[in-house]
């Protein structure tokens, strides 16, 4: 089943398996998700599934927005997302999604926005070492030489200098499901996923690619 969910990190906890040993996990508050709009192939030119999380007020959303959710339910949603998928038939407007669309065991991809670190400088944005702490040095954090000057005389692109760092949209694939709480609504993954508690994300089943020579990507 191609078909996600939306949820919120709680925060990251630790589990221990069969052997004792600690297992760093990420506990995720995922749905319950509504079914908000069908998309077919003949109407849209493709078949997907648009799900809506998170309940929210009538100011925070357009007329146009509160008249689309309201088909599929009386409650507003604030997020929206859409999965693409071969056949339709399964869902319904208004149909509840839960974490019981996923199992233990199972690996899922999960996205989200990363911390915001700000404007950061060399070493905290791409790890640079920093110059010598003597007293006469004048180097302790700069950057260093960046370029020629005559030629080419400017900077190229993609050059890793100081910038804002973080604030992005990050996946990490191939995460575990240890753990499935339906009454809660609890997904527990194994290991850290993006973005800072509270924060919104997707958590999507993995999608395994078999290349011509027969490894996995």
């Amino acid at each position: 089943m191609s078909l996600g969910i939306l949820g919120k990190k709680l925060g990251m906890s630790q589990l221990f398996d069969d052997d004792g040993n600690a297992v760093p996990v990420t506990l995720i508050e995922a749905g319950p998700c509504r079914v908000t709009q069908l998309k077919t192939q003949s109407l849209d030119g493709y078949t997907a599934i648009q799900i809506g999380y998170g309940a929210t007020k009538d100011k925070h959303l357009s007329k146009p927005e509160k008249g689309h959710l309201l088909k599929s339910g009386e409650l507003l949603l604030r997020h929206l997302k859409e999965y693409r998928v071969e056949e339709i038939s399964p869902y319904e407007i208004g149909k509840e999604i839960t974490v019981t669309n996923f199992e233990v065991g199972q690996k899922v991809d999960i996205s989200g926005k990363s911390m915001g670190r700000g404007f950061s400088g060399y070493q905290k944005r791409h790890g640079f070492s920093r110059g010598p702490m003597s007293h006469g040095s004048k180097n302790h954090r700069a950057p260093g030489s960046t370029g020629a000057g005559t030629t080419p005389g400017r900077i190229y692109p993609g050059k890793r200098m100081a910038g804002r760092y973080g604030g992005k949209k990050i996946t990490t694939k191939g995460l575990l499901v240890v753990k499935i709480d339906d009454q809660k609504n609890l997904l527990v993954v194994k290991g850290s996923v993006p973005g800072k508690p509270g924060s919104i994300v997707n958590i999507s089943p993995n999608k395994v690619v078999v290349n011509k020579g027969g490894a996995k990507s």
